[in-house]
């Protein structure tokens, strides 16, 4: 090869050179440039040393709200909150795992089961991806307290703030020699110095004892003050009716069977409680009557060792159903040149509303009257209106405000009864997902363009019809006005109606993500989480994609809803 043409070659790889590396170079830029890919992790198995249930006695799994991203749980008296020992951890898409230290740090335990640091209540968890979820765990430990003493009159009341303990005994027990069958302060696993049980002590005055929780070695200092009861008359009957059903709940004698039984009131024909009904502790009770009338009068008294407690008189809620639940009665308003649809009649007081305001900011109403031969039912369309996903929706309570693009509305009725279903026929028509909207995530920290559920892209999408009974404890003001639940969709001030919040009393819903194509008739049953209290409001909501409040679902996806009613049996 001539010089001359080494010389041509040399400059020619030389350039190829250049140019592969500056090729290179703008991909790695290009990269650089290019958004995180959005990659969720949730904590999916939390298992501790030491779980157990609310009572303290038996296991129970711990509660984890993906949602909120918090983990509740308790554990016996025997874990010590500032060393809660995990036994089993798992989390999806093998995100790594940091830990909270008391300085605020963070320290990486991906491949440990770390001991996690809950004297304060709670501890916190931060799972990394590309980016970051932080979660909560919360930890409440489980001192169980009982002191029982022989002639005792109901339970003793324990104090764990002051450390103080008051019991009666029968009036003819002397106090100055009172047999101690139970003294447990100190949890199951604890100590008392020194321990009365088994002997019988003076307690004409108030009697300090030394209280030692398990693995401590400070002690703390109860007093216990026993008295004699004015009375024999142990036996009491409390009733808290619902509508069908009552619950009852009352003291006795110590070491006695309860009797309790019910009556129409006007009526002499006593029935006695079924035995299944009936849970005895050892100087208390608790029954359920079933099979009551809604909207009637009871009678109800408890006998125990001869004893009877006063008649309890009790009125069982009535039978209450929700206006327009067949959804016959609408009516339209021009909004802009658009029509749009809400579910009452002009004039009348509205207990239904929709989505349709926000909907009708830039397009037509998504949520209508729908009509099939003399069939009239709420038709509800999920829709891409102009430049945003709609789900067709109707829902008990009031649309407030259009945000933007996005609504601010108040989801609950006024209601006070216990209903057990409720019923209702519906047709639904799925689609495939093909829309997703954006979520501002607190723990990545700006507003994203990929969402929590746009993993469900080109899945079915699903309806969703759910009721619930809640109390006052989410009243909003909202312009000066108290609303039951304000529901917010604006991503940067998401607020949602949360299911699994201490304020909701019953709830059940249904899903469905496949065709129904024919009318067919549903029934969700209300499954009930307190029973001692009375509801406020009432929540219904039906919705043809089920992540609506997301912006995301199937444009085609329809639902059809008629004849809703609240069963009682």
């Amino acid at each position: 090869m001539s010089y001359r043409n080494m010389t041509h070659s040399y400059h020619f790889s030389f350039i190829k050179i250049i140019v592969a590396a500056a090729l290179l170079l703008t991909s790695c830029l290009e990269e650089e440039s290019l958004p995180l890919p959005w990659v969720k992790s949730e904590i999916t198995t939390f298992e501790v040393e030491g779980q157990c249930d609310a009572t303290g006695n038996e296991f129970a799994e711990a509660q984890i709200d993906k949602e909120n991203r918090e983990i509740s749980l308790y554990v016996n008296d025997q874990v010590d909150l500032a060393r809660v020992k995990l036994k089993k951890f798992g989390v999806s898409n093998n995100a790594f795992v940091y830990k909270e230290i008391a300085d605020g740090g963070l320290v990486e335990v991906t491949h440990t089961l770390p001991v996690l640091d809950c004297s304060k209540g709670s501890a916190n968890l931060l799972l990394k991806t590309y980016q970051e979820f932080r979660w909560k765990v919360n930890v409440e430990r489980i001192v169980q307290r009982e002191v029982v003493l022989e002639n005792q009159v109901g339970e003793a009341v324990i104090d764990p703030v002051n450390c103080n303990v008051v019991a009666y005994v029968t009036p003819e027990q002397k106090l100055n020699s009172v047999k101690v069958l139970k003294f447990m302060l100190g949890g199951q696993h604890g100590r008392v110095y020194p321990d009365p049980t088994g002997t019988e002590v003076d307690f004409t005055r108030g009697r300090t004892y030394a209280v030692f929780e398990y693995n401590n070695e400070t002690a703390q200092e109860w007093t216990i003050f026993v008295y004699n009861a004015a009375s024999t008359q142990t036996t009491t009957c409390e009733v808290f009716p619902h509508s069908v059903r009552a619950y009852v709940s009352g003291v006795m004698q110590n070491g006695t069977i309860p009797v309790v039984e019910y009556c129409e009131a006007g009526s002499d024909n006593w029935r006695v409680v079924v035995g299944e009904n009936v849970i005895i502790g050892k100087s208390d009770y608790k029954a359920v009557i079933d099979g009551l009338t809604a909207g009637a009068d009871y009678l109800c008294r408890t006998t125990a060792d001869g004893v009877t407690s006063p008649v309890c008189a009790f009125h069982t809620a009535d039978p209450l159903q929700l206006p327009n639940s067949s959804f016959d009665e609408w009516s339209t308003s021009d909004v802009g040149g658009r029509d749009l649809y809400q579910p009452w009649k002009a004039g009348d007081t509205p207990f239904w509303d929709t989505g349709n305001r926000g909907a009708t900011t830039v397009g037509q109403s998504n949520s209508t009257m729908g009509t099939e031969g003399d069939r009239i039912f709420a038709n509800l369309q999920s829709k891409y209106i102009v430049i945003k996903f709609a789900a067709g929706n109707i829902f008990a309570g009031k649309y407030l405000e259009t945000d933007g693009t996005n609504g601010i509305l108040s989801f609950g009725q006024p209601f006070s009864s216990y209903p057990t279903k409720l019923q209702f026929d519906y047709s639904f028509k799925t689609s495939t997902i093909n829309k997703g909207g954006g979520k501002w995530d607190d723990s990545y920290g700006k507003y994203i363009s990929r969402n929590t559920y746009d993993n469900l892209l080109g899945q079915p999408d699903t309806c969703q019809v759910f009721v619930a009974l809640i109390g006052d404890k989410d009243e909003e003001v909202y312009k000066d006005v108290t609303y039951p639940f304000v529901v917010r969709t604006r991503p940067s001030t998401l607020k949602l109606f949360n299911p699994n919040s201490d304020n909701v009393i019953a709830y059940g819903q249904m899903t469905k993500g496949a065709d129904v194509p024919a009318w067919t008739t549903e029934t969700i049953t209300l499954n009930y989480r307190h029973t001692d209290r009375k509801p406020k409001y009432i929540v219904v909501v039906a919705a043809s994609s089920k992540f609506g409040d997301y912006f995301i679902g199937g444009s085609e996806t329809l639902l059809k809803v008629d004849n809703l009613k609240l069963l009682y049996e």
